[in-house]
């Protein structure tokens, strides 16, 4: 399945990687050492930064994705224009499957997500001219979702 993203500025797309790397310095991951910084930018333009937030417990643990999506979420921003996710693997890594569908609870199904690798900066400076950023979206991540319509449907008797 091939869904094609909307497009953002130039400018804007490295206004949100510059903004997931800065979230990724507050991860709070004692327990798997695995940093992972979002940002999420709106439609009127404002970024929402989240990072990963472990918890000895292992299910209280909210991962970047998801702590962007409640901070924006809980003060009334429902309408974003795209995210970035980064981590300090030199390689894209894309969001688990529960950050799969809050995104697509919140999100267009062709918002761009942008999956950023760790060495974003050293690929740019070696003219890798989109220093390795992996451009997809929630209904390439999310094939035929189940998302908030649906609950709209009727229902047999």
């Amino acid at each position: 399945m091939s869904v094609s993203t909307w497009s953002i500025q130039p400018t804007e797309k490295e206004r949100i990687v510059k903004a997931a790397f800065e979230a990724k310095q507050f991860a709070y991951c004692r327990y798997s050492n695995f940093r992972v910084g979002a940002a999420l930018l709106t439609t009127s333009g404002e970024i929402v930064k989240g990072a990963n937030i472990e918890n000895a417990s292992y299910g209280g643990t909210i991962c970047a994705e998801r702590t962007a999506l409640v901070k924006a979420v809980s003060e009334g921003t429902r309408a974003f224009t795209a995210l970035a996710v980064v981590t300090d693997v030199p390689s894209t890594i894309s969001p688990c499957g529960m950050c799969r569908q809050v995104i697509r609870e919140f999100c267009a199904p062709n918002m761009p997500i942008l999956l950023v690798p760790a060495d974003y900066d050293a690929r740019l400076s070696r003219g890798e001219a989109d220093g390795g950023v992996k451009e997809t979206s929630i209904g390439e991540l999310l094939p035929d979702s189940f998302g908030p319509e649906d609950l709209e449907r009727p229902r047999g008797p």
